[in-house]
């Protein structure tokens, strides 16, 4: 079983001149309840399926699964997702020795703008940016699969 152990942040500053790989991501969720989220994803021009299981009681582990799969197909399973759909740039951003994957989010999620660094360990040290803002690991109005519910434009 693959585990996936990350930390996600909200961003506060200004990361750009820090990028250094970018890309548009379009997702739909086939299923989207807390013990498993089914998304179907392009990336580029890359097609992947992706389970996720619930996470542990801190949030930043969770069992993943993912499949890369034709664009068309994805373009296909689109259509039978639940309503709305996550839009997103995603951007690329060292930091010591990991990589932040920042997202940008675009239309109902427009202004939200988080970053998530993945780890080898929950407890494992890593470099903090000076753009990174308070830690929102673990809270579920984070997920995509929340925000496609609950767009962030929406939060009062």
């Amino acid at each position: 079983m693959a585990q996936e152990i990350e930390r996600k942040f909200l961003v506060k500053g200004d990361f750009k001149q820090e990028v250094h790989k970018e890309t548009r991501i379009t997702q739909g969720y086939l299923c989207s309840v807390p013990e498993r989220t089914v998304r179907v994803r392009i990336k580029g021009d890359k097609g992947f399926i992706t389970i996720k299981g619930i996470g542990n009681a801190s949030g930043a582990s969770r069992y993943e699964w993912e499949k890369e799969i034709p664009v068309h197909e994805v373009e296909s399973l689109l259509q039978i997702c639940e309503p709305g759909v996550i839009d997103k740039t995603r951007y690329q951003v060292k930091s010591g020795i990991h990589t932040f994957e920042v997202d940008e989010f675009y239309g109902e999620n427009q202004g939200l703008t988080v970053a998530e660094v993945e780890l080898s360990a929950e407890a494992e040290e890593f470099v903090k940016p000076a753009w990174l803002g308070e830690e929102v690991t673990g809270d579920v109005k984070y997920y995509n699969s929340m925000l496609m519910k609950h767009p962030y434009t929406k939060w009062q």
